[in-house]
């Protein structure tokens, strides 16, 4: 007989009746394989007696569980499970999901690898992150009061309905505008698309220029994200090389006359994870190479409003002449990574395909919180957060780099970044990442092992060292405890 006394769980605290809560557990057992078509179940008594209730529950049980098909009553004999159930094999829960041939035992497979303790960044503690903004620095005060002014007017429950996939008309309205002034990139509100971030319309993107074996060329070190992007829509990735002055436009013209390609992905800022500038004599003949190969290139200019010392190089959609660019941007990024509000640029057949396929994932964003931002944006509030973070980050990135050229100079080699959130680390190769990033946390820092910036072409012993999110007093702090940890 089955151990019942510990399978069979009562609550007495639940709203739910004690002889239904045995039915349930009986129904488990049975669903489980634990109980096969045939099977006695125990008598009333000695089940009473085993779980500590009213023989007649027990009774009310089994009454319950023959009407809804389970078992089978045979007279002067016993209570049975139902003879014409299925042969359900017995299921083993093992503490970790059981591995069959190589493959989860369960009706989906999964390719993807778990980021989620790497990126999940909401636990409080001190932290070196891989390059996001202050959100102490945001403005959320300001986008609030206007969220909850939009809500308490008339007009503002309008914004509680189904609206346009492509996102507020007014929040698409202030971009087109904001892109105009600080980029040089025209584009109405019709050709831009509001996402949630930037990695939506990564997304967005590759299912739309993507098919299964098409060919996308993306960096030997390259957004990781991204790469897994193109993998899930069954596109095969071709690694450029990527030096001091961006991706090598010479590899690529080279691979070109080999292979066909679909589709550039590629970061001309502050490229992920290195940091490195695209030069301007590589985004010239990039272009030529996309109009003679006529190839899409998926421009992610995640963030391109920090630059500390010249004027930065206009983005490849601003001199696309061809309509070849299609522009990823996004506001998560210099405001707060939670907010998920990023933006698409592109041509306007596009723009209204990628619409289309937004709503079969996500109807839309939050019109409301859309709106606040456009009232930001339009009151000037946006680029004064700009201009003051831009002068704090400034001021963060000198002191950080001080620190690292001072005391870890003979154990991290780096640039300093023009622009960004976040310096590219290259550590001592007798330096064990993994290691030193578990001993920073027991010495309360989190900061990353490297292994998200690894791909099978790219094995550096480096890192992106985030900036932006921490203060002077906590920079200084952060980097005692590395030097402990090291």
């Amino acid at each position: 007989m089955l151990p019942y006394k510990s399978l069979i769980q009562i609550d007495r605290s639940s709203s739910v009746n004690i002889y239904i809560q045995v039915c349930n557990n009986f129904v488990t057992l049975i669903t489980s394989g634990m109980l096969q078509p045939s099977d006695v179940l125990p008598s009333s008594r000695i089940l009473a007696e085993l779980i500590g209730i009213n023989r007649n529950t027990v009774k009310l049980a089994y009454e319950e569980l023959i009407s809804q098909g389970w078992a089978e009553s045979v007279e002067r004999k016993s209570v049975f499970v139902l003879s014409r159930l299925p042969v359900i094999s017995k299921t083993i829960i093992p503490e970790t999901q059981k591995v069959v041939n190589g493959q989860e035992s369960f009706i989906w497979t999964n390719n993807f690898k778990d980021k989620t303790l790497s990126t999940n960044l909401q636990k409080t503690g001190l932290r070196i992150d891989d390059g996001f903004p202050d959100v102490r620095l945001a403005p959320v005060d300001q986008l609030m009061r206007e969220y909850r002014s939009l809500s308490r007017k008339f007009y503002g429950k309008n914004f509680l309905k189904y609206g346009n996939s492509k996102g507020s008309e007014h929040l698409r309205i202030s971009i087109s505008n904001y892109l105009a002034n600080t980029r040089g990139l025209i584009a109405s509100s019709e050709n831009i698309l509001i996402s949630k971030g930037s990695q939506m319309g990564i997304y967005l993107a590759a299912q739309l220029l993507l098919n299964r074996g098409d060919v996308v060329a993306v960096g030997v070190s390259n957004y990781g994200y991204a790469d897994d992007t193109f993998k899930h829509c069954g596109a095969k990735l071709v690694r450029i090389p990527v030096d001091e002055n961006g991706m090598d436009i010479d590899h690529l013209e080279n691979i070109l006359q080999k292979q066909v390609i679909k589709a550039l992905y590629i970061i001309p800022h502050h490229h992920f994870p290195t940091t490195v500038t695209l030069s301007m004599d590589r985004r010239l003949k990039l272009f030529g190479l996309a109009k003679k190969h006529r190839f899409a290139i998926i421009e992610d200019d995640y963030d391109f409003d920090f630059h500390y010392e010249n004027k930065p190089y206009l983005p490849l959609a601003s001199i696309d002449h061809n309509h070849n660019v299609i522009y990823i941007g996004s506001i998560s990024k210099t405001f707060a990574p939670a907010l998920r509000i990023g933006f698409m640029s592109g041509p306007p057949a596009f723009i209204t395909a990628a619409a289309s396929l937004r709503e079969l994932i996500d109807k839309q964003g939050d019109t409301l919180l859309e709106d606040a931002f456009s009232i930001l944006f339009n009151n000037g509030e946006m680029e004064r957060h700009f201009r003051k973070s831009l002068k704090i980050y400034k001021h963060r990135r000198n002191l950080f780099c001080d620190i690292l050229q001072s005391d870890f100079n003979d154990k991290i080699e780096f640039e300093i970044p023009e622009g960004g959130l976040a310096v590219w680390a290259a550590f001592d190769k007798s330096i064990d990442l993994v290691k030193m990033s578990e001993k920073a946390l027991k010495n309360g820092l989190f900061i990353d092992n490297g292994l998200f910036y690894k791909n099978e072409s790219f094995d550096k012993n480096g890192m992106r060292l985030g900036f932006a999110s921490i203060d002077e007093k906590e920079i200084m702090k952060a980097f005692e405890i590395l030097k402990k940890s090291l």
